[in-house]
């Protein structure tokens, strides 16, 4: 149950970190052990304090040769030489004087590489084997290095001051680097699953347009096709009469032409470049909210929209991230109504904006500073099994809110102010930055005419 509870994915220590930052350490443990030997002159077992590190120095050549440099290593070895790290630190502190060797705050470095690159319980256990040996450095060690014909004896309160240093020190280090560690990791997956979202969105936007071209360009020549093809088997059946060769031949003939016409087409579209986008792609505020809604008007709950704008109404490139962006909190707003939800759209010749307002109980209070934060919902999740109080909103909303600023949009979230109830999020873009072009307000124009155009055909 424990190991359960504390054994979450690791994430794999590579050669080329574990054996730097163990040359790292020798190279301090050497210069530490010469300065005290030839710089101040006192007196300790240098030798051994040598083959100590010389033997850390043998382990890091070994990994550099049985391993590459890009390996990574698994939750158990790894733990096993950082295990040998507090475990080489701990004899030669007990050479030089134990605990109240200044070194012993070294202790904490293997906790700290622990806690950010091997699971909780991993560290646990390490930090446990550090607590053990700070424990036992406490009682048994040689003394402490000192001006050669005196000795130092410190009192024993010092030295139970610095074990708890340690060991405090060692469980508030694993503990703060894990956080920050599993936070790091939970903020990459989030935004790794938004590049993954949008990629998907974007293939599926252009597989939508190829579809359609495809459908309206060969149309024709495949209409064609089947009437030659008809026409052909009517004059070769058994009670036709027999076609000449030069009609045949003819006939064939046309074929093959519409069959190349078909071929030109389908090389056309595949190499269509989707960065240049044609007046069917362009889409009006209004298109395009309708396009979110579209799919979640026949879930129970009345969908109202509204629109209030000053001057033309603004135009933008099919945007997928925008779209799926402003489908999430519709669909959010849907889950979470009790009747209806409005969404409203706004603008001037400086911004849009679109609002979402439902009637459902709203944020839960505990997560309203924290709303665009991967992962938030799993404490709200079992609070809405017990009850129908509002459950709070989780990756979803991140990646919602991470594609919509990604267009330059600015995200307000809250709660409906009493006695109303139910969220309210307002998506607010310079109208610029929503069109897509800073200051061309006449091609603004001749698109929406464009469009209209388009429409009335």
């Amino acid at each position: 149950m424990l190991k359960n509870a504390f054994d979450k994915p690791p994430r794999h220590l590579r050669v080329a970190t574990m054996v730097g930052l163990r040359w790292l350490a020798i190279g301090g443990q050497l210069m530490a052990v010469l300065v005290t030997a030839f710089g101040l002159g006192f007196e300790f077992p240098m030798i051994c304090c040598l083959v100590v590190v010389a033997a850390s120095g043998v382990l890091n050549i070994a990994l550099r040769f049985k391993f590459p440099l890009t390996h990574r290593f698994e939750d158990r070895p790894a733990a096993v030489f950082l295990a040998f790290d507090i475990l080489q630190l701990s004899l030669l502190l007990y050479l030089t004087g134990g605990l109240s060797n200044p070194f012993s705050m070294l202790f904490l470095a293997p906790l700290m590489i622990s806690a950010v690159s091997l699971s909780p319980y991993r560290t646990l256990i390490l930090g446990l084997l550090t607590g053990v040996a700070a424990t036992i450095l406490v009682k048994f060690h040689m003394p402490l290095p000192w001006i050669p014909g005196q000795r130092l004896e410190l009192p024993p309160v010092f030295a139970l001051g610095t074990w708890m240093a340690v060991v405090l020190g060692a469980a508030f280090t694993g503990v703060y680097a894990s956080r920050v560690a599993e936070e790091a990791r939970q903020l990459a997956d989030a935004l790794a699953a938004t590049e993954l979202v949008l990629a998907r969105e974007q293939h599926l936007t252009q597989l939508d347009g190829l579809a359609a071209a495809a459908a309206h360009e060969l149309g024709t020549p495949l209409a064609t096709i089947t009437l030659v093809v008809k026409e052909l088997m009517r004059n070769t059946g058994p009670s036709s009469a027999p076609m000449d060769a030069q009609t045949f031949r003819d006939e064939l003939a046309l074929l093959d032409q519409e069959i190349g016409r078909c071929r030109v087409i389908l090389g056309k579209l595949a190499s269509l470049n989707d960065e240049r986008a044609g007046p069917l792609e362009q889409m009006t505020l209004s298109h395009m909210i309708e396009e979110v809604v579209g799919p979640h008007r026949h879930f129970g709950v009345s969908l109202t929209v509204t629109r209030n704008g000053v001057g033309d109404e603004p135009v933008c490139g099919r945007n997928p991230g925008i779209l799926y962006g402003l489908g999430n909190l519709v669909e959010n707003a849907i889950d979470y109504a009790q009747n209806s939800v409005h969404i409203g759209t706004e603008w001037t010749e400086h911004f849009v904006r679109v609002s979402i307002v439902d009637d459902g109980p709203g944020f839960s209070p505990d997560i309203l500073s924290r709303l665009g934060e991967p992962y938030l919902s799993s404490k709200n999740q079992e609070r809405r099994a017990k009850s129908e109080e509002g459950a709070g909103l989780g990756l979803g909303l991140f990646i919602a809110k991470t594609l919509l600023e990604r267009s330059g949009a600015v995200l307000q979230m809250g709660n409906a102010a009493a006695p109303a109830t139910g969220a309210v999020i307002s998506v607010e873009w310079p109208r610029a930055s929503f069109e897509g072009e800073r200051a061309n307000p006449p091609q603004t124009k001749r698109r929406l005419q464009t469009l209209q155009s388009l429409q009335g055909l």
